[in-house]
């Protein structure tokens, strides 16, 4: 008999929810894996920064906790950081890698490449506006209203086309905040309230009428990186992208 790699029992799959409806759809959302930029705590927004070698020892860990799953698809944002860790999920499985635009993380404009603490100094009564309102993008950003407006058609596109089946979708910390909002119908600014690291796998139940969350922020799957690497990321802002 053919030997078998032991995977861990958290590394093999989610407890499907019990009779599922016809309409359903399990997504299971993964954040991009580190970047030297999420360590400086600079914004990336739409900026291409690749991983770095400790982000593509997550994506590594990331792909072998889904190795056994069944996936239907696997969508990615075409940035370089999603894009390389969907890589080394799809790696391990037989369906497409699609890259979608729709997934991007939010522009930040002009705050793009900057710290917190600078955009704190720099642009102190802009940086307030957008903490307070959907209504305040960052100066040369993308308002949050577009975000939603992509997420949305993202969704309606995910309800049309995979019905009952499994989707990945690899994108950004602030990018699956507003899906998580959107799909849980929360207003855009409760966004803050969700917690997502880098190579974070969550589990979303999507149907038409709704949708349930059923694990958020695990990162179970990089506990044999390390404590420091599977501990959460006090130095990096998990919604900069």
């Amino acid at each position: 008999m053919k030997d078998v790699e032991r995977v861990p029992r958290y590394e093999r799959s989610f407890s499907a929810l019990p009779d599922r409806p016809n309409s359903s759809i399990r997504l299971l959302l993964a954040r991009h894996g580190l970047t030297d930029w999420n360590i400086e705590r600079r914004y990336q927004g739409q900026t291409d920064v690749p991983l770095n070698e400790t982000g593509r020892r997550q994506a590594h860990a990331l792909a072998r906790r889904l190795a056994g799953e069944e996936i239907d698809a696997i969508y990615a944002s075409d940035l370089r950081r999603a894009w390389e860790t969907a890589q080394y999920i799809a790696g391990r499985h037989t369906c497409p890698l699609q890259p979608d635009p729709r997934l991007r993380e939010m522009c930040f404009g002009v705050w793009e490449g900057l710290t917190y603490d600078e955009i704190s100094r720099m642009y102190p009564e802009a940086l307030a506006a957008w903490v307070a309102s959907p209504d305040s993008p960052p100066p040369g950003g993308e308002p949050l209203g577009q975000v939603v407006q992509r997420v949305d058609e993202m969704l309606a596109a995910l309800r049309k086309t995979h019905r009952r089946q499994t989707v990945v979708l690899v994108a950004h910390g602030g990018l699956l905040q507003v899906l998580l909002c959107t799909a849980l119908e929360f207003p855009p600014l409760a966004r803050w309230k969700f917690r997502l690291d880098t190579a974070s796998l969550s589990e979303l139940y999507l149907y038409d009428d709704g949708a349930i969350l059923t694990s958020l922020n695990d990162r179970h799957h990089l506990l044999d990186m390390g404590r420091s690497r599977a501990a959460p990321e006090r130095d990096a802002d998990p919604s900069a992208g």
